[in-house]
């Protein structure tokens, strides 16, 4: 399989991420501020990628370049030009357009002719042996499924058992939102220059980008002077969220959690939120389930204080806590709504996961001391649409439930995206396939709620609970690999990453 995602690369990419609208903006701005010309630009666009790919494949002789009719395409027309000239055969493809190529484009173009290149057309016979090829066709400026003769240049690239090294993005990965709409380059590797771009890490990015590099061609001291309107974050944040303990800090420091669900026959699902909230640090969690769970749970766990839920146990457990969470199990039946009619009226920190925002769908309420968790299935009922139109668009799905809904929005999924509706907006940079199994939600809540009360804002205890939860899967993944990975393996990963002290 050409696609070889590694979380492990993360490290050396920025924690800026921009709207792909802003793009050209941003890269036109980068270069007048550095007193660089555009066409400079695509050169050390081209130079960066030739230079990666011979580090990466330093034995391949044989290079097929597929360029489009743009900007990308001229990124491309630089790479020929230097692996020829370093003694490769190079291969060079063309898709032609209703209009003139862009005027760094037609640059990089004459470059390369002018050293004695040829270029075969899009449906030109490809040499019988290639080493690597260079997906140079459509980059960041496509918004639809590919056409001809792009799609069938696609098709053919990923059948082909050479690797594939994008430029930019993978084409027909729509950087604006990680979406695919038709046919998709399956990279081995991915550089992204200038800047990171939400396609890159949410939606179908890990499906396609493989390895994801970074290189801002130069412009680094004139972008880290730039507010990026989105981040990026990775478990090297935890630090910044979670600080060592004083010495004399008791449980009371550290958060009274009051969590409310598990309607008969769901004792795991509240059992796991709980378990994790002290997994992460919460001083004391109090649990109010239906009465038959009390026992079970209590033998998995006794540090948890379980009672039953009644309008008296609840009533009181409000006046006690600092952070609510309710939803894991709680069901749709009266038993669970007239459980959310009593919450929803606490000005407390609070969660709301699970059959709490399905009831949340069908009697919406803003307010803002609420963090919620759809993943995009709950999400399409909390907006009224299909769960393939929050696919289809995780930003703008995300933000469109920040404003509806008020608080801070957590939409679940690779690249899980975190929102709130004063238009923060960040990026979970964390976790992997194995995370999609039954529970994982449940620890999420668990970890986030305990987060809340530790004090931290919404919108940080989202982006820290998100980050730690990742992480921990992705500290089993690297143990045991992704297939039968359960949620409840994450309590064994949890500890190092919200004590970060203990792993610097």
């Amino acid at each position: 399989m050409k696609n070889q995602h590694s979380e492990a690369n993360t490290h050396s990419l920025p924690y800026s991420v921009w709207p792909a609208q802003a793009l050209r903006q941003l890269e036109s701005d980068g270069a007048d501020s550095c007193g660089i010309a555009l066409y400079e630009l695509m050169q050390r666009a081209g130079q960066a990628t030739y230079e990666k790919i011979r580090t990466l494949w330093p034995g391949a002789q044989n290079w097929l370049i597929l360029c489009g009719h743009g900007n990308n395409g001229g990124d491309g027309y630089v790479v020929a030009r230097l692996a020829q000239a370093a003694g490769m055969q190079v291969t060079l493809l063309a898709c032609e357009g209703s209009s003139d190529l862009p005027d760094e484009a037609q640059s990089a173009q004459a470059g390369w002719l002018e050293a004695g290149g040829e270029i075969h057309a899009a449906d030109a016979p490809w040499p019988e042996k290639v080493d690597v090829i260079v997906d140079a066709l459509l980059g960041t400026g496509i918004n639809r499924a590919p056409t001809a003769p792009y799609a069938a240049l696609i098709q053919k690239a990923n059948a082909h058992p050479a690797p594939v090294f994008a430029i930019d993005m993978p084409s027909g990965l729509v950087a604006a939102n990680g979406t695919a709409p038709g046919e998709v380059m399956e990279a081995t590797h991915t550089l992204s220059v200038i800047a990171l771009k939400p396609g890159q890490i949410t939606g179908k990015a890990r499906d396609y980008i493989g390895k994801l590099h970074f290189h801002a061609l130069g412009l680094d001291n004139w972008l880290a002077g730039q507010s990026a309107p989105m981040a990026r974050f990775d478990a090297s944040h935890l630090s910044h969220w979670l600080k060592p303990r004083k010495s004399t800090s008791h449980k009371g420091n550290h958060g009274r959690l009051l969590v409310v669900g598990g309607d008969e026959g769901t004792a795991g699902a509240i059992r796991m939120t709980s378990e994790a909230a002290l997994r992460t640090g919460s001083g004391l969690v109090r649990v109010l389930t239906h009465k038959h769970n009390i026992g079970p749970i209590l033998a998995a766990r006794p540090e948890l204080m379980v009672g039953e839920l009644t309008d008296e146990s609840l009533a009181d457990g409000l006046e006690w806590a600092d952070v609510i969470a309710i939803g894991p199990g709680l069901g749709q039946r009266e038993w669970g709504k007239k459980a959310l009619s009593g919450v929803e009226s606490s000005e407390k920190p609070m969660l709301w996961d699970a059959d709490a925002l399905n009831l949340l769908a069908i009697s919406a309420q803003k307010r803002q001391n609420r963090i919620i968790t759809p993943h995009p299935g709950e999400a399409a009922r909390l907006l009224g649409i299909k769960t393939s139109e929050i696919e289809s668009d995780r930003l703008h799905a995300a933000q469109a439930l920040a404003e509806r809904y008020g608080g801070v929005v957590v939409l679940k999924g690779a690249g899980t995206i975190i929102a709130s509706e004063a238009g923060e907006m960040a990026f979970a940079d964390v976790g992997n396939a194995g995370m999609a199994s039954g529970g994982m939600g449940d620890v999420l809540s668990g970890i986030i709620a305990s987060m809340m009360g530790q004090r931290l804002a919404l919108f940080d205890a989202a982006c820290a609970g998100c980050v730690a939860h990742g992480a921990a899967a992705d500290a089993v993944a690297m143990r045991r690999g992704t297939r039968g990975m359960l949620a409840t393996d994450l309590f064994e990963q949890l500890w190092q990453f919200v004590n970060p002290e203990m792993i610097q």
